[in-house]
């Protein structure tokens, strides 16, 4: 897929996937965000101790879902839709068990996906075809906004079009990439937010007095926790041809490692950088391209980021409004 590829092929396989993720496009998901956010946190339990990484993975598991697929809610038991969905979220719950570490051990030296992990795949794989394959027969495939259909319409400047098999591995791609890095870093916030009750009080108070810099302390909150907690701690780079870093000569076809985490942590740069103060963006321009880097950065930018943003902008609005949240230990 796009985040795998290199070259020519990364390339032409970025453009094809563009068109979903501009902020036209984004603006179109809002109201279906809300609403998973809305219809996950009713079912939350009060003054009940609750791990809150599962549940924000359960609103952004809805959110992938309706944005790629056009699936609204949960789909409905006995749907491939529904199959999917499950599928999904078992694959991600076993890919935490020790026994992941032997699968991504018997996947040396193979290009495609080999012993356990070719086995965990075998059924979302089938759900997906099934579901590319009823798209392609559906006759309002022109009219779908759905991420999905909008790929499916996508052209090379030579007129070409994604086959069911890249097809497969973008959207595979975008569901287990997607969801699973913006539950996390939800989930990050609200840690830092719930151990610096100046910073939760500052945010709740702006959202629930509909404040006119709310949007202002959102965003702030956001942007701090993805520099303190970012949830890809480093990428990786192998430069193609000689390169100097300061005083570091580099050869060809070496691999270099950025530290996300490091850099976030620079004090020349993040004055205190140890403390979780979201008032440093307040009233200041957006952070700087080498500065902030939790999407990464160049041509191989997190596609999904406007999306990651806008997510993470309404789930935390609603729990800021409608919670109260503590931590259970210090």
């Amino acid at each position: 897929s796009v985040l795998t590829s290199n070259g020519p092929r990364h390339l032409r396989q970025r453009k094809l996937l563009l068109p979903p993720f501009h902020g036209e496009a984004i603006a179109r998901y809002q109201q279906m965000i809300a609403e998973a956010a809305e219809r996950e946190i009713r079912s939350w339990p009060v003054g009940r101790p609750m791990a809150l990484a599962p549940r924000m993975q359960a609103i952004t598991l809805d959110v992938i879902m309706g944005g790629i697929f056009g699936i609204e809610g949960v789909p409905r038991p006995g749907t491939v839709e529904h199959a999917l969905r499950m599928s999904i979220r078992e694959l991600l719950r076993a890919s935490t068990l020790p026994g992941a570490k032997l699968a991504e051990l018997m996947n040396l030296g193979h290009t495609e996906p080999f012993g356990l992990t070719r086995l965990g795949l075998l059924v979302p794989d089938r759900c997906l075809y099934a579901i590319i394959a009823k798209r392609r027969r559906a006759e309002d495939l022109d009219e779908r906004r759905d991420i999905m259909s909008l790929i499916m319409r996508s052209r090379t400047e030579e007129g070409e079009a994604l086959s069911d098999q890249e097809l497969r591995d973008e959207l595979m791609t975008l569901v287990l990439a997607g969801h699973e890095t913006t539950a996390n870093q939800l989930a990050w916030t609200w840690e830092r937010l719930v151990r610096t009750p100046e910073a939760r009080e500052r945010l709740c108070e702006a959202v629930r007095s509909q404040a006119a810099d709310a949007d202002e302390v959102i965003e702030a909150t956001i942007t701090e926790a993805m520099r303190v907690r970012p949830v890809i701690p480093m990428t990786g780079r192998r430069v193609a041809v000689p390169w100097r870093l300061g005083d570091y000569a580099i050869p060809a076809d070496t691999a270099v490692g950025i530290s996300i985490l490091l850099l976030h942590h620079r004090e020349d740069v993040y004055p205190e950088p140890l403390r979780f103060k979201p008032e440093r963006w307040l009233g200041k321009a957006k952070p700087g391209t080498y500065e902030w880097l939790p999407f990464g950065g160049g041509t191989r930018r997190c596609l999904g980021a406007a999306l990651t943003m806008a997510e993470q902008r309404v789930v935390l609005e609603a729990m800021a409004r409608q919670l109260d949240v503590e931590a259970t230990t210090s």
